[in-house]
């Protein structure tokens, strides 16, 4: 990329900063409405594929990707629409 480059976003994209849960409390809260449910959230992340990440020590996500995992998973036990 040369200096007159600018690099930019897809407009389909949330800003990163917008889109990050960081901790199990924030991602709780985005999934089960509630901030008490991070030891869920670990458990989650620990025994199934969560799709979750560490910044150091801190989990992390995304709300985008969550919203399609839980698509994707809702997609596996709801019948074909006709």
């Amino acid at each position: 990329m040369d200096q007159n480059t600018v690099a930019t976003t897809p407009l389909h994209e949330p800003e990163l900063a917008d889109d990050l849960l960081r901790g199990a409390d924030a991602i709780g809260e985005f999934i089960f409405g509630t901030r008490s449910s991070r030891r869920k959230v670990y458990y989650l992340a620990e025994c199934t594929r969560l799709p979750v990440f560490r910044l150091g020590s801190v989990l992390c996500a995304r709300r985008s990707v969550l919203m399609r995992w839980i698509a994707g998973q809702e997609s596996r036990v709801l019948p074909p629409s006709i």
